[in-house]
């Protein structure tokens, strides 16, 4: 076990614990019938799932066919710069979320796949620079899973923080937007659809979802 994957265990258990899984729990919970025991093995059904420039990151391009391409490795360096090298780490993240939404059998294993994503989104996040292209999407990630976890204050202020890198990335303010309407704050999921499409007005997404909320008045009053 290198430094990274030690740093990652103990991080993933610590969030085992935040989440009341149990050590012994967490030890298990990455069992998934018909697929490796850890996401790091890099089954390729689970890989191909994942974003192409997945392949060319670190860990991946030695075991997915074709990944040691250096022409292509080169050109998304080239695109992404040097926060790249830590791009695997993103990536197995989705992953391990992908097993948590998915593939996970029961309440224990989707909590912990899901804590574990997280882990891997700061991983990423806490070395990225404000300017790079994909952290508003990497931070918004992050918000879905705490959703997921049942930390929806703490997401809130996750996909605030997307939107202020990025004010016309329209997810945040969509999954914004789903949560509000959740816990029934209606005005408060309107604004937050009004707000993305003042910045992105062409987003189906917010669209469809502004629709729905203005039509559901009506149809309560329908029943009525």
């Amino acid at each position: 076990m290198n430094a990274n994957d030690g740093a990652r265990r103990i991080a993933s258990m610590a969030f085992a614990c935040v989440f009341g899984i149990g050590a012994t729990d967490a030890a298990h919970a990455q069992d998934i019938p018909g697929y490796p025991r850890a996401a790091e093995a890099l089954d390729l059904r689970e890989v191909a799932l994942l974003p192409r420039y997945c392949n060319y990151t670190q860990m991946f391009r030695e075991k997915v066919p074709g990944g040691n391409d250096s022409a292509v490795i080169n050109g998304w360096y080239a695109q992404l710069g040097p926060t790249f090298n830590h791009m695997h780490h993103y990536c197995l993240g989705l992953m391990k979320n992908n097993r948590a939404m998915f593939l996970a059998r029961d309440h224990v294993v989707r909590q912990f796949y899901l804590g574990a994503a997280i882990v891997e989104f700061d991983y990423v996040i806490d070395r990225a620079p404000a300017d790079f292209i994909l952290l508003p999407e990497i931070i918004t990630k992050k918000g879905e899973a705490l959703i997921q976890l049942g930390k929806g204050p703490v997401a809130v202020l996750e996909f605030l923080r997307a939107i202020d890198l990025k004010n016309d990335y329209w997810p945040p303010y969509a999954y914004l937007s789903d949560y509000y309407k959740e816990t029934g704050e209606m005005a408060k999921a309107r604004e937050s659809l009004e707000n993305g499409l003042a910045h992105s007005p062409d987003a189906k997404a917010l669209q469809r979802r502004l629709s729905e909320l203005e039509s559901a008045p009506t149809r309560r009053s329908t029943k009525r």
